[in-house]
């Protein structure tokens, strides 16, 4: 048996390193609680940054200008489809390491797949199909559309054109692996434009699950509709629908877009409900570009909007 002694010393020292440990314990979770609170609903991993090609303001060739997207921070940049050269694109992604997402579907506003003339509507269909087709040839994986105007005629009847017709492209869609991702814009369908500010995405819930395919989804547009219904309570609604993100700011209270968190948009709101919705995907910037230091400042912009970094 050890002296009374010994014992006493020893159970004082590991009785010492216990209290130390529990009070570094206690000050990490501190810490950590900490963080947490500073970054309510962190998307940091989950929501990744793109931007559209036309932003891009650098001069110089396309790697170049794919380089200067990555060096302000973001992680991959969308192409206007069809009406790029392939082998450039690839090119371009091989010598600066940046991937393309996605594509913005060309002519969409001008041949509408709403339009009154089946010939108009064939061109749309034809424009859509070459978009999943090339947009697939450079590794992108979604092409943003817009569906139509909704003063092509009644909402019945630019619903029922625009469903006809966007459903003979979802087999090449499945096919290829695209998804078409349909962004809400202000082209007077599926919400008022004249209405109010609590208006729901009811609508637009409706619509892609009418065309009821995996390959179609929604390309949400955080601002665009801000002036017409809560923006976190639209992400809510569509939920699983939404694949993917565009960003811009918007303030109510002068009636205008303006610079990525600027305005009046609850982005705290925005990040809780797509944390509630699990999103995970890419989101891009739709705003004014220009050089270098400009695309730094929206990446930046989107950091501190998003909580991507504390």
């Amino acid at each position: 048996m050890m002296p009374y002694e010994s014992v006493s010393r020893r159970q004082f020292l590991q009785s010492s390193a216990a209290l130390a440990a529990a009070a570094a314990g206690s000050s990490l979770l501190a810490t950590n609680a900490v963080a947490a609170e500073a970054v309510e609903y962190p998307l940091a991993g989950r929501l990744y940054k793109t931007l559209k090609i036309g932003m891009v303001g650098v001069k110089g060739s396309l790697t170049e200008k794919f380089a200067a997207a990555k060096a302000a921070g973001f992680g991959a940049i969308e192409l206007n489809a069809p009406g790029f050269n392939i082998d450039e694109v690839n090119r371009a992604v091989k010598e600066s390491g940046l991937p393309v997402d996605g594509s913005v579907c060309a002519g969409h506003w001008g041949v509408r797949h709403t339009d009154a003339d089946p010939a108009v509507r064939a061109q749309a269909l034809d424009t859509l199909k070459e978009a999943l087709r090339t947009t697939n040839a450079v590794g992108g994986k979604t092409v943003l559309l817009v569906v139509g105007r909704g003063t092509d005629g009644t909402e019945e009847e630019c619903w029922k054109r625009s469903i006809e017709n966007i459903s003979k492209a979802i087999p090449l869609a499945a096919e290829l692996g695209i998804t078409i991702a349909i962004e809400n814009v202000w082209n007077q369908f599926c919400y008022d434009h004249d209405g109010g500010a609590d208006q729901s995405a009811e609508k637009f819930v409706k619509y892609v699950d009418e065309l009821n395919s995996p390959f179609v989804g929604m390309q949400f547009d955080i601002g665009n509709h801000w002036k017409y219904g809560n923006v976190g309570d639209w992400i809510r609604a569509l939920g699983k629908r939404i694949v993917k993100l565009d960003v811009k700011g918007f303030s109510r209270k002068d009636n205008k877009f303006t610079k990525i968190g600027e305005g009046d948009i609850d982005w705290l709101d925005i990040r809780k409900s797509l944390t509630e919705i699990n999103f995970y995907g890419w989101c891009a910037a739709e705003v004014g570009g220009g050089d270098a230091a400009r695309l730094a400042e929206v990446s930046a912009n989107m950091d501190k909007a998003f909580g991507l970094k504390v």
